[in-house]
């Protein structure tokens, strides 16, 4: 493979780098793309851009306390590479297993670190993309061009969380922290602890520091769903022990699970008040108490409409029987001087505030996108398999599933990915967009993510930013993997929803004039 770009060979003569493929991003996406690229198209040339000082993306900037992964590993890791430890790992764990993978596949010498992604131009002219940013540690510019954008940027500003705004923060005399930014020097030795929330982080952080802190109470305005259970795989274990290979036992408990996981999501629609009982029962085992389980692990919604958080042998809910931690279901009134007033009227005494509240989103990483010196609005796009836009050439973005791990919907656009590429060569293609087909005209419109379906509340703040879904195939943005898993593979290059130009075998399919892409990003 060649790890080296080559010249742009267009009319610019620019002497920046130029790759056929760019990753943005060296998380679990951008290092899972650039793997399945050099695995099924060796040839091609290829960087991996990252604002960090490492790989890693979540599991490196992210830093509270007992941070952990709330999917198992056996399919939040990749396919190709066996998971040998816990299911539930810890963020040093994950980083570990990324770091084989660089390492193991030479994508060390891909990766830029410290390089900040601030815009990507579209010259049709040129059929490629010029990206523009800065060196965090430098702050020298720089200038990259690409023939293909793999966007693995992630989903939310990594330097910053969401934190509503409360009357009478400023008069809180204590420390109010965000888990995204928790400062490596905190003392919660002696100290009573608010944490605001109760999604998956509140879950890991409250038992990795409740015995440490004086006392950590979970404010939460509303219940949230809870899957408990051993930290352990009995089925991996029991194969282990018969010494079978870890690439069969890592695949068979991969394909169990993934089995399971269907019957809990379908099962959350067809019969949804009895999985409710089924988790609520796995909390009460652990907690002890109907009259909590009632009184704050009843959620209001039914289940998977909001992610479910896995507890590993119920340590949460272990803290909370010990006395070291507890729960407050209220909502906020203010803050004052020594804590938090509730609308109940009580007052939670607290010398530090967690803000576990969370993420905020950045459509597309923030980053200025422009196709022929008109910018790009991707609110006023349609997504073409969740995964590109309509009126926006030779980008991929890679958005991971709600109901089950991130990582498999990498491995599957990993292959589309190459598939299409594979099928452009075929073209003689140097540029592919999505296009609305004559058969769309008068379909359906629909949000990104149907609120009815999936509804947290950092989705919910930024959806009119994201793009839309149509009501019909190719353009619905289905968050199936078990579907993703038939359709993607199997689907049609030629349907006419791709619109491939560049060259002598597509003169009948060109790109469209910048008029007509015009009209899809309105």
């Amino acid at each position: 493979m060649s790890s080296i770009p080559h010249a742009c060979s267009d009319r610019a003569a620019s002497t920046a780098e130029c790759f056929d493929v760019l990753f943005i991003g060296a998380g679990i996406s951008g290092i899972g793309g650039a793997y399945h690229l050099r695995q099924q198209s060796p040839r091609r040339s290829f960087a991996i851009l990252d604002e960090q000082d490492s790989f890693g993306g979540t599991w490196w900037t992210h830093r509270y306390p007992g941070i952990r992964s709330d999917s198992e590993l056996y399919t939040f890791g990749y396919r190709f590479k066996p998971w040998v430890g816990a299911p539930i790992a810890t963020a040093e764990e994950i980083l570990k297993y990324l770091g084989e993978v660089v390492q193991e596949n030479g994508l060390d010498r891909h990766i830029r670190y410290k390089h900040r992604v601030l815009s990507a131009s579209w010259s049709t002219q040129d059929a490629r993309w010029t990206v523009k940013g800065v060196r965090t540690d430098t702050q020298e510019p720089f200038v990259v061009h690409a023939r293909f954008l793999w966007m693995g940027q992630g989903y939310y500003h990594h330097d910053k969380g969401y934190i509503p705004e409360w009357p009478g923060m400023a008069d809180y005399r204590g420390t109010l922290i965000h888990p995204q930014q928790w400062p490596e020097d905190l003392d919660i030795g002696g100290k009573r602890v608010v944490l605001i929330g109760s999604g998956a982080t509140a879950a890991t952080v409250i038992p990795a520091i409740a015995g440490r802190c004086a006392h950590v109470t979970m404010l939460q305005r509303s219940p949230t769903y809870f899957k408990t259970g051993r930290n352990a795989n009995e089925l991996a274990d029991m194969l282990r022990g018969l010494s079978i290979p870890e690439e069969w036992v890592h695949e068979i408990v991969r394909r169990k699970l993934l089995k399971e996981q269907q019957d809990v999501v379908d099962a959350a629609f067809s019969s949804p008040e009895e999985l409710r009982e089924r988790l609520l029962a796995g909390v009460l085992e652990h907690l002890g108490s109907q009259e909590m389980v009632d009184r704050h692990f009843t959620p209001r919604y039914l289940p998977w409409r909001q992610r479910i958080a896995f507890v590993p042998d119920g340590d949460l809910f272990k803290a909370m029987r010990s006395g070291d931690a507890s729960v407050v279901t209220d909502e906020i009134e203010r803050f004052e001087a020594d804590g938090v007033r509730v609308k109940s009227g009580d007052l939670l005494k607290a010398d530090i505030v967690v803000a576990a509240t969370g993420l905020e989103l950045a459509v597309m990483g923030g980053i200025a996108f422009t196709v022929d010196g008109r910018p790009v609005d991707f609110s006023q796009t349609v997504m073409y398999r969740g995964a590109m836009f309509t009126g926006v050439p030779n980008l991929l973005w890679v958005f991971g599933y709600f109901r089950a791990s991130w990582t498999l919907r990498v491995d599957l656009l990993g292959d589309f990915f190459c598939r299409l590429l594979a099928h452009m060569d075929q073209q003689q293609a140097t540029q592919v967009v999505p296009r609305l087909r004559p058969e769309d005209a008068g379909m359906q419109m629909l949000p990104w993510v149907e609120p009815s379906s999936f509804n947290p509340g950092y989705l919910t703040r930024v959806m009119d930013r994201m793009p839309r879904q149509g009501s019909q195939p190719p353009w619905q943005h289905t968050q199936d993997y078990w579907r993703d898993s038939e359709e993607l593979p199997a689907a049609s290059l030629n349907d006419g929803a791709l619109v491939y130009g560049g060259g002598p075998r597509s003169a009948s399919r060109i790109l469209p004039s910048r008029e007509a892409a015009a009209q899809d990003l309105a």
